[in-house]
This record gives structure tokens, C-alpha cells and sequence, in this order.
């Protein structure tokens, strides 16, 4: 744990941050995005990560974004992969496309069902089957840093905790890397979950997720189907607010900086942001974070 001071000023330099976007579909929300990523770029994320959907179109804007970040910034991208409607050689030629591309960093999901969370995975008859084949068949093809999705809730699928741990230690196994959480509101839940990877011997960085609340009932509507609790405490914060967004956007602000800063102060030094293709709110996050502009950091 860290001491009083500590808690209200920490070291320039001290954490580590990505975020996670989605392709936009429509001209205005693409503006939006870039936006978001030329707000978040001076805070020099380890890197970036770009869903990546089970349609082709999706997996076209996924690879267009990730060949722009390589060519026109100095982010590094990585870009997410699932085993949705694809064959492995279709998969094995998109992996050496983004190797080809400059990209070296995978993020290695299963995927959901094109049906829908909750419905019936059914893999491609000539395709990987689960997360842990993709992650072997991408470290066949090249050293690729490969990070992987955990449940510290547990996956909507398995019937445990221990079932989403022995799930984890075969994607290891296979050659991940690193695990980053399914977005949680207890903190108590990751570190919970923490200490049970440990316990068997788990070392790769098991990074939490952080899901900034943008709309609550779309939130919660999507943790519901993903598996992921929402404590009362927090529904009461949004209570009433539903006409109210410059409210609501105050609430959300405080919501996540207080689990952030909670994490923080417990001794979690790596931070994943779902941001929505939003910067504001994890922008505000990691300046309270002291995650500052790199020309501030240079002043300072």
C-alpha cells in the first residue's frame, strides 16, 4: 500500500495505460475517433488496441485503423483477432498481414457468437476452435507480444472461477503474454481474482480493464449478457439521471477515478481503458493519475 502523500501525487512515469476503440461505422464517428486518439496520444500509452468484429467489413476498418496508427503516428497498435466465421488459413494470412504491416502486438480472443453474447459459439469447420489454438497458431507465425481476454467474474460460459484460471493458464501455455480483465466496479473482484492466479503460479501481468460509464443502462445491460456484476451502489448513483447527461457525465467522471485511484493505492501500476472512442473521461482519469502530456512531463 502506498503512503498518505503517495496516494495524492505519484511519480511522473510510475504507470503503464492502453486503450481500446472500435471502428467506427459512419464518417462522423470515424472523425470522432481519430479525435480521441490525437487527445490520448501525448499521454504515450503502451499501446492501443482495435476490436475487432466477426464481419469482413468490420475486420477491414479493424486492419485500415491499425495500418494508420503504424504509418502516421508513433502509437503502437495492437490489434485485437478473434476465431469468428474464418478458417485458419484465412486467420493465418490476416496475422501475417500485420506482421507484414509492422504490428506486433495481438490481441487473441475467442470471439463472441455471431449470434450474439449468450447464444451458441459454433467454430468454423476448418477454423480455430478456441482462444488457445489462435494463440499457438499466431506464435507459429512470428514473436508477436499476444495478450488475451480473463473474467475475474468469470466468463458468462464456465461454471467457475477455477475454470476461467485453467482457461488463462492454457492460453500461457500456448505463448500469451498477458491477460487484461473483463471490465469489473468492485475492486475487491480483481484482487480476489489476483491473488487466485498467483496462488497457481500465474506471472504474466493480469491488467484491469476500466469501463468509464458513458450511458448506465447501456453498461448495464451489456455486463448483464457479459457476466460482469453491477453493484447497487453504483445504480443508485445514476439514479434519475436518465435526462440529465451533464450530470451524469460528473457521476461517471467520479465513479471511475475512484476505482482507479482505489487500484492505484492498493499498488496496480497498468491500467486498460475501454474508452468508447471517447478521451474526456480517461483523459481526466490519467491526469489525476499524474499519466501527463509528454511535453508537461519534460517542463516538470
Amino acid at each position: 500500500m502506498l503512503d498518505a502523500a503517495q496516494k495524492t501525487s505519484w511519480p511522473p512515469g510510475l504507470f503503464d495505460i492502453s486503450y481500446e476503440f472500435f471502428p467506427p461505422k459512419t464518417p462522423e464517428m470515424e472523425t470522432q475517433l481519430w479525435e480521441s486518439i490525437e487527445r490520448l496520444a501525448p499521454l504515450r500509452p503502451r499501446f492501443v488496441s482495435v476490436t475487432y468484429g466477426a464481419g469482413g467489413s468490420t475486420r477491414e476498418r479493424t486492419h485500415n485503423i491499425v495500418a494508420r496508427l503504424v504509418a502516421e503516428t508513433d502509437i503502437l497498435p495492437a490489434a485485437h483477432l478473434t476465431c469468428v466465421s474464418a478458417s485458419r488459413d484465412e486467420v493465418d494470412d490476416i496475422v501475417r498481414g500485420y506482421w507484414s504491416a509492422g504490428v506486433r502486438h495481438i490481441v487473441a480472443l475467442r470471439g463472441d457468437p455471431p449470434g450474439g453474447v449468450g447464444s451458441s459459439f459454433e467454430p468454423h469447420p476448418e477454423g480455430y476452435r478456441t482462444s488457445t489454438e489462435l494463440v499457438r497458431g499466431i506464435r507459429r507465425i512470428g514473436d508477436f507480444e499476444i495478450s488475451v481476454s480473463t473474467y475475474p467474474e468469470g466468463h458468462p460460459e464456465s461454471s467457475s472461477i477455477e475454470d476461467d484460471l485453467d482457461a488463462l493458464e492454457s492460453k500461457i501455455d500456448a505463448g500469451a503474454t498477458r491477460a487484461i480483465t473483463q471490465f469489473f466496479f468492485e475492486n475487491d473482484v480483481y484482487f480476489r481474482f489476483l491473488d487466485k492466479a498467483r496462488a497457481r503460479g500465474i506471472k504474466i501481468p493480469i491488467v484491469p480493464g476500466i469501463m468509464p460509464v458513458q450511458n448506465f443502462k447501456q453498461t448495464a445491460s451489456f455486463a448483464r449478457k457479459a457476466g460482469a456484476s453491477v453493484p447497487a451502489w453504483l445504480a443508485h448513483r445514476f439514479e434519475g439521471l436518465d435526462e440529465d447527461p451533464v450530470t451524469r457525465r460528473l457521476i461517471a467522471a467520479a465513479v471511475a477515478a475512484e476505482q482507479v485511484l482505489g487500484l492505484a493505492e492498493a499498488g496496480v501500476r497498468e491500467f486498460h481503458f475501454y474508452t468508447n472512442n471517447r478521451a474526456d473521461l480517461v483523459f481526466a482519469i490519467c491526469h489525476l493519475l499524474g499519466v501527463r502530456p509528454f511535453s508537461e512531463k519534460v517542463a516538470a
